[in-house]
């Protein structure tokens, strides 16, 4: 488990983050969310003892990371798959991991197995593609075969096989009983994996709830309608008072009325449907809705008045 308390960090006058509050619970997979410099990966620096907070505490399983022997043992994290001795190979970068950790070294070669290197094992990583080197980031992260894993951006440069693989694996490992804290930008693949979701803004705590729980509360529910009569069926629900607009595919979308009362406003006007379902909005949207006022660069639209006719920027 992980538990921050009041966790503040500051630079100078800059607040990176802001009294926050949060535990991460074993057994599942938790996503860390945020807008670009909401202090995500100070926050998970600040967990792992890589900087000191100016205020308030963080815990591993109830202990401060620097209080423990072979941490690599207790926590693993990937936080810059960069972060690796070009002139190394992949084995003997884990091997000088394993060797500071106490570990053995038949460890080395279960996880560069793991992770599918096992071939590359002995090339210097300097000629590693990006997904290579993602992949053995996380075998560093798991060589101690800790309880706690921490990924940041953990899909990051692999392929489909590459991100389906990560999937599975944080899924084991949360299966296992193990602590799975990853922070991404990508919505659709959170809303894949993760059971919880920790979103944070400017530094602080914005919500933190299951990821059924944080769309239902941050997003409009609406109702899908294919009608031939369109005109009849927009004039029924707007008088109900309603919200209609057109989506991408041409049918109507309702706001403001269940699917039985649209069904309900359909019959009693002679409307004819082919279509009638309640949608459900997206991680993302949901996300976009919530954070919207976090954000901390906020980048104009292609076509606006500084861009001329030819293209060119004036």
């Amino acid at each position: 488990m992980i538990e921050a308390r009041g966790l503040t960090k500051k630079y100078g006058e800059t607040v990176a983050v802001d009294n926050l509050s949060f535990e991460v619970e074993p057994g599942k997979i938790t996503g860390f969310l945020g807008p670009n410099g909401a202090g995500k990966t100070t926050t998970m620096r600040l967990i792992l003892g890589l900087d000191r907070p100016t205020g308030g505490t963080v815990k591993v399983n109830g202990k401060n990371l620097s209080q423990l022997a072979w941490p690599m043992r207790e926590v693993g994290a990937l936080l810059d798959a960069k972060a690796v001795h070009g002139g190394r190979s992949a084995y003997n970068h884990l091997l000088c991991l394993a060797q500071t950790n106490n570990l053995p070294k038949r460890r080395v070669h279960e996880v560069l197995d793991l992770v599918g290197l096992h071939d590359v094992a002995r090339k210097r990583t300097k000629g590693f593609s990006l997904g290579m080197g993602q992949r053995l980031g996380i075998a560093a992260a798991l060589l101690g075969d800790p309880s706690i894993l921490m990924f940041d951006e953990p899909v990051n440069g692999l392929d489909p096989e590459g991100i389906l693989w990560i999937r599975n694996l944080m899924k084991a490992l949360a299966a296992e009983g193990r602590t799975v804290f990853v922070s991404s930008h990508l919505m659709s693949e959170m809303e894949y994996t993760a059971d919880d979701l920790i979103v944070i803004g400017r530094g602080k705590l914005i919500a933190q709830s299951t990821i059924s729980e944080f769309i239902a509360a941050n997003s409009q529910q609406s109702v899908k309608v294919s009608t031939p009569q369109r005109s009849e069926l927009t004039a029924a629900v707007t008088a109900a008072g309603a919200t209609v607009r057109d989506d991408a595919d041409g049918k109507l979308v309702v706001l403001g009325l269940t699917p039985a009362e649209v069904g309900d406003l359909a019959f009693e006007h002679n409307v004819r449907l082919h279509e009638l379902a309640l949608t459900h909005a997206s991680l993302e949207q949901a996300f976009m809705e919530l954070t919207a006022g976090s954000v901390e660069f906020q980048a104009g639209m292609p076509g606006g008045p500084d861009v001329l006719a030819s293209g060119k920027v004036n």
